[in-house]
């Protein structure tokens, strides 16, 4: 007897409709084909121990199974589940007149227990595409996949409850979450808060330029000085998420396996601090079975490199195209997979090897040299990628003992968001530029005028302070950022001089 049971594969964050053909017949011997991968080879184990636990079993006769498109390489245990169905069905232990019906994903333990699986929500928004009245799965995946509307969300703990089922002795009960009241519940949950922050008023002034503009941020300073605890901080005072963005967001975090149980939609703006001994693959993504790195798992958010230089210098340079297109082909053989990654860098560094370079107070212990060679870890195009470079200084004991807070994020946010509108307007008719940092040079040529005494400004610093011809750009960008957070049609002198100000890296005398 031959029957179809429904599965799906994940390339990049989109998912394909696997059908599972099984069939059973007189002789002996399993046969698996369509070009599965060693998991989904060992699966006849799993599937024969999880059925002995209930009382079922593999039956003694010649099984073949065909996972089409045969083409399409099939990865993972998530398999075991339709394809258990798929014997008990072709063998008649279950009924199956109603598994077309139903697409169905689960790892099996050998107890019979359903286990979690990988990209639930990316699965269910192609069975609904595709036409299922609703999806099977693990229930510790279910919440994820109940953001998909018109698509019945069955959650099971083990293979019996799907035997039940389809057997019509048992129903399953649909998981139903309040999807809108989850992503407003969780839109302003932040750990930590500007007002905490005592002092460094012109690195939080920073800080909010760049999350209006989202430009890329490098902060420099000595050892304790406030870098990290600052870039902590930058997602409570970036605009929330709007439900695309969060769902694209889900997207890619459901395929990379991290989402909570409880967390049906990422709500909140991700803040993802990698290691420095993390790998180039790991940063971007790949594998021989690709899977999202770092930058993906930041989109819509913010990627925090901490102690910059001590990066492997493969490990930087991998993330210059994908800080231009916002995005990441992965290619292997068999598959291309393309991520999103449209993120948000902040990086920090000591200024040199000993950290006291330019410290207001301790002397810098650093060779002749010592200073540039520790720079030039970090390759100049690198940080030409980089708008806003600023020296954090310590904050002196005065300022730390003082009871009074700083400016809570709710407020710096509402600037932000404020001036994210006009960009919004501004870039409406140009469907792949969102924020200032977007612009390309002929965008600027519109949107970013210059008086003839901003360019003589302009001039004069690029001369005075050594300004490299590539920051000519990117203070122009930050510019219009600021005139942006002041409501200002043009950019006026003022703009540009607190632009200057924020290529620390880009003097002359920097180093030396």
């Amino acid at each position: 007897m031959l029957v179809k049971t429904f599965g799906s594969a994940i390339s990049g964050i989109i998912a394909t409709t696997i059908t599972i053909e099984v069939c059973v017949e007189q002789g002996i011997n399993f046969f698996l084909v369509g070009l599965p991968d060693s998991a989904v080879k060992e699966s006849q184990q799993r599937i024969s121990s999880a059925l002995q636990a209930f009382g079922y079993r593999i039956p003694g006769k010649k099984i073949i199974i065909n996972m089409a498109p045969a083409d399409i390489r099939k990865e993972g245990s998530a398999y075991d589940l339709p394809l258990a169905i798929g014997i008990l069905g072709a063998s008649q232990q279950i009924m199956a007149d109603r598994l077309s019906d139903y697409l169905i994903m689960g790892e099996l333990s050998l107890d019979g227990s359903v286990k979690a699986i990988k990209g639930a929500l990316p699965i269910a928004i192609e069975a609904r595409k595709q036409g299922f009245k609703g999806f099977i799965l693990p229930k510790v995946n279910a919440q994820e996949a109940t953001i998909v509307e018109d698509l019945d969300i069955y959650g099971v703990d083990n293979i019996l409850e799907v035997i039940k089922f389809f057997n019509g002795t048992q129903d399953l009960d649909k998981v139903k979450v309040d999807v809108s009241g989850e992503f407003l519940k969780g839109l302003d949950t932040y750990e930590f808060d500007f007002e905490e922050v005592k002092g460094q008023e012109n690195i939080k002034r920073a800080m909010e330029i760049a999350a209006a503009g989202s430009h890329n941020i490098l902060l420099i300073g000595a050892p304790g000085s406030g870098k990290t605890m600052l870039a902590k901080r930058l997602p409570s005072i970036l605009p929330p998420l709007t439900l695309d963005e969060a769902l694209e967001t889900t997207k890619i975090h459901s395929v990379a396996g991290i989402m909570s149980a409880n967390t049906p939609l990422v709500s909140v703006r991700p803040f993802r601090n990698p290691h420095h001994t993390i790998s180039d693959t790991a940063l971007v993504g790949g594998g021989t079975y690709p899977q999202p790195g770092e930058i993906s798992l930041a989109h819509n958010g913010v990627l925090f490199l901490d102690e910059l230089p001590e990066f492997k210098r493969n490990v930087l340079e991998v993330l210059r195209q994908p800080m231009e297109s916002r995005t990441i082909t992965i290619s292997r053989t068999r598959q291309t997979s393309d991520y999103p990654a449209n993120f948000m860098l902040v990086a920090a560094m000591n200024p040199c090897a000993c950290g006291f370079y330019n410290h207001p107070e301790k002397a810098c212990t650093c060779a002749t040299g010592a200073v540039n060679k520790y720079l030039n870890r970090v390759s100049g195009p690198l940080l030409d990628r980089i708008d806003i470079q600023i020296e954090v200084v310590p904050v002196p004991f005065k300022e730390l003992s003082e009871a009074r807070k700083g400016e809570p994020s709710r407020t710096v946010r509402e600037r932000v968001i404020a001036a994210r509108h006009i960009q919004a307007e501004r870039f409406k008719s140009f469907p792949d530029i969102h924020s200032n940092a977007q612009m390309t040079p002929k965008i600027m040529e519109e949107f970013c005028h210059l008086e003839t005494s901003g360019l003589d400004l302009l001039k004069k610093a690029m001369e005075k302070l050594g300004l490299s011809a590539r920051a000519y750009n990117r203070i122009i960008k930050v510019s219009r950022t600021i005139a942006d957070l002041e409501g200002k049609t043009n950019i006026e002198n003022s703009h540009l001089a607190e632009a200057i100000n924020y290529r620390s890296l880009d003097r002359d005398s920097w180093g030396r």
